[in-house]
């Protein structure tokens, strides 16, 4: 609906349909030649972005603290148990492997078999 006091508003509107539309001729513009073709990826960049984005992602992972109580007299993993096998000649087995590097403060990246497998990851 247009206002009837002044042709000002419509003036306007029409001036700014212009700037912004860029005329009618614009409407019927012909394609480009050739027609609209994408640009080639680059392989070797998007690894790189892509492993640096994930170097940010996985390292805090890294050296998340596991056990919250590490270093305190409630840390429930600083208790070990051993195993001495009787005339097998086989060494003790202890838990102590395992949960030592925990009740240290230590994260995945300390685990004995996990931290290695961590270390092919980036960050």
């Amino acid at each position: 609906m247009v206002s009837k006091k002044s042709g000002a508003g419509l003036a306007a509107a029409l001036g700014a349909a212009m700037l912004l539309g860029g005329g009618a001729g614009a409407a019927h513009a012909a394609p480009a030649e050739g027609g609209a073709a994408l640009a080639k990826t680059d392989i070797a960049q998007a690894l790189g972005g892509t492993t640096t984005g994930l170097g940010y992602g996985v390292a805090p992972v890294k050296d998340l603290r596991l056990d919250p109580w590490a270093n305190s007299s409630a840390d429930v993993l600083n208790n070990g148990a051993t195993v001495r096998p009787e005339n097998t000649g086989l060494a003790p087995i202890g838990t102590e492997t395992l949960t030592g590097p925990l009740s240290a403060g230590g994260g995945p990246r300390d685990l004995p078999l996990v931290g290695p497998l961590l270390g092919a990851l980036p960050g």
